[in-house]
């Protein structure tokens, strides 16, 4: 039977190309996924812990406050310590050499100027030695032509950018500090300044030779106070590790996502082959049979031949995956995403994938083995090919009819029970549903489809639509297999384009500005909209700034902008908000008793209210409408420290855009922490993070939909062996090759429309109920539906099925019509 077995698979291994496409693709991208994230692991042990080569122990923080200079000096007083110096790290800007920031998040860290605690590695020059130097990582110098000596202009929050003696490159390339923009190192009192941070993250400290460690940790502890605590390198080291693999970990997760949603398609792509194949040998098992092989001798033959089939295409696919790596590796860099190490093939990948491919082609198998032992040999003696097409049981339509109903009505009703579970739960079921009830949906969807087909093509639309219904469990299986990659990619789609039309409509409602002036991963500068309020050129100049006392937000407001966001004004006069008058919201006067001109306290300060109004705006760290509206000048003598991120800016009467702009521009190029948009490039900018996302799961799923695509040309091919004797007496009668062709065509075109259908439906109801819930949770979302990219994916869908049809027609016309009728 081995024998049997291995020359029966060699004879077939045309038919079972198609099949062992699936699982080669399905392992590749395990195996991929697996080398990928090895390598990230094996660079974030290799960067962890790079800047601290030389420190023996560390002082940190026990709170949130940072650690002030003063300790650095006691620290470097204690006997037995060769050299302290505090770290911090912030974001910063540089000015580049034409005079505009340069691109990128920059990150700002105070390196010590001890030798003894420095770990960079300097590419030119030297590191810096004390105030007013500067050095910046190779790439960015090199990028903006800054020689050695160059003034180099920085800023961060704390103030406009300074000039800094650029006196050193280095390479950070693949290290924490890494972060896909510049780099900047200053001295530890001019990263101070520059930042306006009172102090250090922590302390570095380096022992002198020979001191003993443990006693030296007791005495900076002792010195640290209560306030902080000291780690030993060990424990920094350790931690460095445990960082930077939990990241690399959760990227790994994320990743095995997409990897089981190609593994469920490759799965369902080769039990439709080997259920297709093994009815197609019918007639020789039930031979087996009747020359005396037993039931178990036939189920072991066909789990062989799965076995042998799976290690190789898993062999075929880890190779595969090298390159599926390699590819993931050029997305996120196109992406601008910092990827660290190189591609790393472990045994364990290697064994892995081959254990994989192979189980997932047995288990696979199994159930069409199962079916295959149990044909009686009677059957030898019969001139019937295949076995004749089954129906599904009553009791799979019956309980898939009941999960498909049960998981639609999740879907309805997640967003009035306010449950995020129904919607996965409603997603799950409706795709079970779709799996268990398919052979009645699938056939009668094709056939639904397949009406203006008959109509417009006459006996070959019928012959097609005929072809596609035969087998009702095929053409479910096949479609479903499309069902879960497609329907991925639709709910992504729809969930995307739903969440940028409501972040496009909030700002539409929250901001009312010709421009908009953000800080770049940190709050506006504190001098930078004085400087802007006082250019004729603009009129109104509006910092968003906010904070909360008492479990109350205080907002400032700016007279000409405080309606744009209000859904109502119940009582008093809204834009008479100003010095000494607030706003007060609807919750909270009703629940402090407050009226128009009751007297309010804030900050210590009395206020009258102008007006009551109400704000649709979702709540924050406070409860919904406890919030008072403050003028821009009483917000800023009560909370002069604190800072927004944003200002909204408008241009003065008179005063053109173009001008405005310019006035803005001349302003911000001291300023290189923040970025000048008008509203059009700041929803992009908002959005643009969706925009990335939605690509890069794009890309990830669509390996499942070419699995799924393999999978429809893999079951019109063994169907076209399947009926080499019908299509033979149809070309017999007249029917010619192009007929013959359109026909396969037609075929593959409704299997694939019929799964791409289901799948953009499936998505675009658990999007619909993913926006309801968030809707009804306070946020402003609505169901867009993005028609151009659902449109696509049909398309793409379409097309691939005719493609796929290529092949099989090829197939179906290449022996002569005589040999064909001879089949048996």
């Amino acid at each position: 039977m081995i024998r049997l077995t291995l020359r029966s698979l060699r004879a077939e291994a045309l038919r079972m190309l198609l099949s062992a496409l699936a699982v080669v693709l399905g392992v590749a991208f395990v195996a991929g996924t697996m080398i990928f994230v090895d390598g990230m692991r094996a660079g974030a042990y290799e960067r962890a812990g790079t800047f601290d080569r030389h420190t023996d122990l560390g002082v940190y923080s026990a709170g949130r406050e940072a650690l002030p200079p003063a300790l650095v000096d006691r620290v470097r007083a204690v006997d037995g310590v060769a050299a302290a110096a505090g770290e911090l790290t912030n974001t910063a800007g540089i000015v580049g050499a034409d005079g505009r920031p340069v691109l990128g998040f920059t990150m700002l860290v105070a390196i010590p100027t001890e030798d003894a605690l420095r770990s960079y590695d300097v590419v030119a020059g030297r590191l810096p030695d004390r105030a007013g130097e500067v050095v910046l990582d190779a790439p960015t110098a090199a990028e903006q032509g800054f020689g050695l000596g160059a003034a180099v202009r920085i800023g961060a929050t704390g103030g406009a950018a300074r000039p800094y003696t650029l006196v050193g490159t280095v390479d950070v390339a693949g290290t924490a500090r890494d972060v896909g923009g510049p780099f900047v190192g200053l001295v530890g009192p001019d990263a101070l300044a520059l930042t306006g941070e009172r102090g250090y993250g922590r302390i570095m400290v380096a022992a002198r030779p020979g001191a003993d460690v443990a006693a030296l940790t007791e005495k900076v502890r002792a010195v640290s106070g209560a306030e902080a605590t000291v780690k030993s390198r060990q424990q920094i080291l350790d931690e460095a590790v445990e960082d930077a693999v939990r990241n690399v970990e959760q990227f790994r997760m994320l990743l095995l996502i997409f990897v089981g949603v190609a593994i469920v398609v490759a799965g369902f792509v080769i039990a439709n082959t080997f259920a297709i194949v093994l009815a197609q040998r019918t007639r020789r098992t039930a031979l087996l049979r009747l020359i005396g092989a037993t039931r178990g001798q036939v189920f072991r033959s066909t789990v062989l031949e799965s076995a042998v089939l799976g290690l190789v295409a898993s062999a075929l696919g880890v190779l595969l995956g090298v390159a599926l790596a390699a590819g993931l590796r050029l997305l996120l860099s196109q992406l601008d995403v910092p990827v660290t190490g190189v591609l790393t093939v472990t045994g364990s990948t290697v064994l892995t994938g081959l254990l994989l491919g192979t189980g997932l082609t047995v288990c696979a198998a199994l159930l069409p083995a199962w079916r295959g032992t149990r044909i009686a040999p009677v059957a030898a003696l019969t001139d019937a090919a295949v076995q004749p097409s089954r129906g599904a049981g009553r009791v799979r339509l019956s309980i898939g009819a009941v999960v498909l109903a049960v998981g639609v009505a999740a879907l309805a009703g997640a967003a009035s029970a306010g449950q995020l579970l129904l919607v996965a739960a409603g997603g799950v079921l409706t795709f079970f549903g779709i799996v268990l009830f398919g052979p009645v949906l699938v056939p009668a969807l094709a056939r639904v489809f397949g009406w203006p087909v008959r109509r417009v093509l006459g006996t070959i639309g019928e012959l097609a639509v005929s072809n596609t219904v035969r087998n009702p469990r095929r053409v479910a299986a096949t479609a479903t297999a499309l069902v879960i990659g497609i329907g991925l990619v639709s709910a992504f789609m729809v969930g995307a384009r739903s969440t940028k039309d409501g972040i496009e409509r909030s700002v539409d409602a929250q901001i009312g500005t010709d421009f908009v002036v953000s800080g770049i991963g940190q709050d506006l500068p504190a001098a930078l909209v004085g400087e802007l309020a006082s250019r004729p050129e603009l009129g109104v100049v509006h910092e968003q700034r906010s904070t909360v006392v008492d479990d109350v937000e205080i907002r400032a407001a700016h007279p000409a902008l405080v309606g744009r966001t209000l859904s109502g004004v119940l009582t008093g006069d809204a834009e008479r908000v100003g010095p000494g008058q607030v706003l007060v919201h609807r919750e909270l006067a009703r629940a402090r008793g407050w009226q128009v001109g009751s007297p309010v306290t804030v900050g210590g300060r009395s206020f009258r209210v102008a007006a009551v109004v109400t704000d649709d705006s979702p709540g924050g760290e406070v409860p919904a409408g406890h919030v008072i509206d403050l003028s821009d000048q009483d917000f800023a003598a009560l909370f002069p420290a604190q800072r927004g991120y944003l200002a909204e800016i408008d241009p003065a009467a008179g005063v053109s855009p173009e001008r405005a702009r310019d006035a803005i521009t001349a302003v911000l190029g001291r300023y290189p922490t923040v970025n000048l948009m008008d509203q059009g490039a700041y929803k992009k900018m908002l959005t643009g993070t969706v925009d990335m996302l939605l690509a890069f799961v794009t890309a990830l799923l669509g390996l499942a939909v070419v699995i799924a695509l393999v999978g429809v040309a893999n079951t019109l091919s063994l169907s076209v062996v399947e009926r080499t004797r019908e299509n033979a007496v149809l070309r017999a009668v007249g029917l010619t090759r192009g007929r013959m062709r359109a026909v396969l065509a037609v075929e593959a075109v409704l299997m694939a429309l019929v799964g791409a259908v289901l799948g953009v439906g499936l998505g675009t109801g658990v999007s619909a109920s993913a926006m309801a819930l968030l809707d009804r949770l306070g946020g402003d979302f609505h169901v867009v539906l993005p028609l151009g990219q659902l449109g696509l994916i049909l398309g793409v869908a379409v097309l691939a099925a005719l493609l796929a049809s290529v092949l099989p027609a090829r197939r179906a016309l290449s022996r002569p019509v005589v040999e064909a009728l001879a089949d048996q």
